[in-house]
């Protein structure tokens, strides 16, 4: 079965959180939100915007976005396991883009 993991990373290519299916982890492999509407844009396991995903593998908040309704709570996904070390991605500047807050990557 494949598992479609995507390793995501901050603006200075630090691994941050990795995507499986719907589901957002941190790099502790604890689960922090989940993709509602589209494989773009997270909320957080209150349902609350997180971030999107820019360039393919950045995973940033936008200054500006849409709001969206919200998306009620699709279950807690269980474990992922463990996902790998993906290494650096090297920095990337994405224009009208920020580092998430290092807090909202912990989960709950």
């Amino acid at each position: 079965m494949k598992r479609d993991l995507l390793y995501l990373y901050d603006t200075s290519g630090n691994w941050i959180a990795f995507k499986i299916g719907r589901n957002l982890f941190n790099n502790d492999a604890n689960w922090i939100g989940w993709f509602p509407w589209d494989d773009k844009v997270a909320v957080n396991t209150k349902g609350e915007y997180l971030g999107e995903i820019f360039g393919g593998n950045r995973l940033l908040k936008a200054y500006i976005h849409v709001i969206y309704p919200y998306p009620g709570y699709p279950g807690y996904p269980g474990s992922p396991g463990y996902p790998g070390y993906p290494g650096f991605a090297g920095y990337k500047y994405i224009p009208g883009t920020y580092d998430i807050d290092k807090n909202e990557l912990k989960g709950d």
